[in-house]
């Protein structure tokens, strides 16, 4: 008989969030620093910049929008 186990997710909800952050904003067209920027900082609203980028915003211009 053998016996699985999976290793722990040693990340913490943080962590996740901040990783899914940072993917959606690289998927909606953020340069990956300047999406690490917005990423980190949670009170930067994901929907507005993603909102901002599918109206043709560019990205610096919908950074300091959102900063």
């Amino acid at each position: 008989m053998s016996v699985e186990l999976e290793a722990p997710d040693l990340r913490n909800e943080s962590e996740l969030v901040f990783e899914w952050r940072l993917t959606e904003l690289i998927r909606a067209g953020f340069p990956e620093q300047l999406a690490l920027e917005l990423a980190f900082s949670s009170y930067v609203d994901l929907h507005a910049a993603i909102e901002l980028r599918s109206r043709g915003c560019p990205p610096e211009t919908a950074a300091r929008i959102l900063i």
